[in-house]
This record gives C-alpha cells, sequence and structure tokens, in this order.
C-alpha cells in the first residue's frame, strides 16, 4: 500500500480517532468490542499533551485512540488543541496519517517545518518521530498529516497486528485538493484500499472506516 511523490516513499501509516467524553478507557473498550480486538497501551506524548491506545492492524498500519490531558503542551500544541477540539466536539475520527521517508521535500512544499514527537512504549522503548501538516488538518480535516518515523522498523505500532485490516476509507471532501496537498494522487498512496470520496454534508474529513475482523466486516 505504497506510492512516490517527488522521489519520496508515501504509505497510508495510521488513522487517529479522538476519545469522546467517556475517555480513552471507554473509548477503546467499546471500539475494541466492535472490532473483536483488544487495544494496547501507547503511552504519553510529552510535546503534545496527548496519550493514546493502539489497535496494529495488518498491513503495517494501526489504528490510534488519542486523548488530549490537563497538561501545558496540550494548549499549545496544534495535535493537541485538535484532539480537544474533536473530543469536545463528542469524538470521532480525527484523520488519517501518510507516512514518508524524509519529511524534507514537504517541509520546502509546504513552506512548514516539522516538529519532533516521541513516547515511551510500556516496555519501556522510545518511540520517535517526526510530523508535520496538523494546522493543515485543523483547518481542513479532509487533509492528511505526515509522519516520518526515527526509530527502529521493528518497533513500529502496527508490529504484532494481523487479525484486523483496513479495507476502505470513507472520506468527506475533494480529492483534488488531497492530491494538490500530497504533491501526488492519493491513489498511490491508497492503491490497495476502497476510497469512497463524498461530498461534505457539513465537515469535511474521515466519515467511516471500514475493517475486516474476527467478526467480519465492521464499519466504524
Amino acid at each position: 500500500m505504497q506510492g512516490t511523490t517527488q522521489g519520496t516513499r508515501m504509505q497510508l501509516d495510521h488513522l487517529a480517532f479522538a476519545a469522546g467524553p467517556e475517555g480513552l478507557d471507554e473509548t477503546t473498550r467499546r471500539l475494541g468490542g466492535q472490532l473483536g480486538a483488544r487495544f494496547v497501551e501507547g503511552g504519553f506524548h510529552p510535546r503534545f499533551g496527548t496519550r493514546n491506545r493502539i489497535l496494529p492492524l495488518a498491513g503495517g498500519q494501526y489504528l490510534e485512540v488519542v486523548e488530549v490531558l490537563d497538561h501545558p503542551a496540550a494548549e499549545k500544541a496544534p495535535f493537541g488543541q485538535a484532539v480537544r477540539a474533536r473530543s469536545e466536539d463528542g469524538g470521532g475520527w480525527l484523520g488519517w496519517v501518510v507516512s514518508v521517508d524524509d519529511l524534507g521535500p514537504f517541509e520546502q512544499r509546504l513552506g512548514r517545518t516539522a516538529v519532533d514527537g516521541s513516547r515511551f512504549t510500556p516496555e519501556g522503548h522510545q518511540l520517535r518521530w517526526r510530523q508535520l501538516g496538523v494546522k493543515g488538518l485543523q483547518s481542513d480535516p479532509q487533509l492528511p498529516f505526515f509522519v516520518q518515523w526515527l526509530s527502529d522498523p521493528g518497533q513500529h505500532p502496527s508490529a504484532g497486528g494481523g487479525e484486523v485490516a483496513l479495507s476502505k476509507l470513507e472520506i468527506a471532501g475533494d480529492h483534488d485538493r488531497v492530491d494538490e496537498w500530497l504533491g501526488g494522487k492519493a491513489n498511490l498512496v491508497l492503491d490497495q484500499l476502497d476510497i469512497e470520496w463524498v461530498a461534505p454534508n457539513g465537515q469535511p474529513g474521515v466519515v467511516a472506516a471500514v475493517f475486516t475482523t474476527p467478526n467480519g466486516l465492521v464499519r466504524v
């Protein structure tokens, strides 16, 4: 599930889901029940004032449920702001995330500078990455943001996944706008994934995701 643009490999890395008012524990319990799988503890993002739980998926992807914390970083970091706004709106899909080998060309093209991110896993490993484009997501939620992983690939949050796989995304928006943002065709990034572009009825962004699970197809 990979494509290239400007000589840089791109692929769908993960989907982000903001916890609702019931909190991270109950949100992941509910989603895990729907998908027939158990989320695992992720960790605290000190740069963003958030924490997450992870469901590894097949194909090197994962599903992240994230919760904003009462932490000074959450007030300043665009990612913390985005999570808080989505949670206060009832929770739900925050967005989709594309991984690239090198953020340099994207920084240059978008005129923005990537920020560092990190978290410690429960096993004590530090995951490190750089990310770019959350402000674009804030202003236009159909747009993905970008990550460049700096950690050992064996520590990627998708490790151990396989029983649940992402098979379809429903996105309210304009695929031409997304192509422009990516600097290439979205279908190169999502070449094995069924994408349904629907006209926004209100806010653009991820409307739903369909997963193959031990319980059959599940739409969230």
